[in-house]
């Protein structure tokens, strides 16, 4: 499995994030949520997806101008619900089999995943308040099942 290393947002610290991992990703040095933005494909995907995060599911593919609109909002979302949420991003060209398993007929889609249900779907490039608010309204119904809620 592949990571990638990145700045801590809080302190600097770069720091390897694994594209699997149970929990989440916190920075060593200052103990802050790191985002969690990854790649996956047909052979990871599964294993990329399963865990106690929120997964939002980026299917885009590099010649479509509206998934290149979308890319920089999710990685401001990524930060913003740093902890709470992890972004994958399958390219539907390379991830054939996936593309068929979502029926990925526009692109970007983006799937709202929590424990590998598909909980919400959205089509076509969106603005950031409008992914902020779809992510938080499926955060807050995961919570609400769970009997807590959040302390951030």
């Amino acid at each position: 499995m592949v990571s990638s290393v990145i700045p801590c947002p809080t302190c600097g610290t770069k720091n390897r994030v694994p594209a699997v991992a149970k929990g989440h990703p916190r920075c060593p040095s200052c103990k802050s949520d790191l985002p969690w933005l990854v790649d996956a494909g047909d052979t990871d995907f599964d294993a990329v997806v399963d865990t106690s995060a929120l997964v939002v599911v980026d299917l885009w593919a590099p010649w479509c101008g509206p998934c290149r609109m979308v890319a920089p909002v999710l990685e401001t979302l990524s930060r913003e619900f740093a902890g709470r949420i992890k972004v994958v991003k399958v390219n539907v060209d390379d991830s054939p089999v996936l593309a068929r398993r979502y029926q990925a007929q526009s692109i970007p889609m983006i799937l709202l995943m929590d424990r590998g249900r598909v909980v919400d779907t959205i089509i076509g490039a969106q603005p950031t308040p409008v992914m902020r608010g779809r992510i938080t309204g499926a955060l807050q119904k995961r919570e609400s099942a769970a009997g807590h809620h959040p302390t951030s």
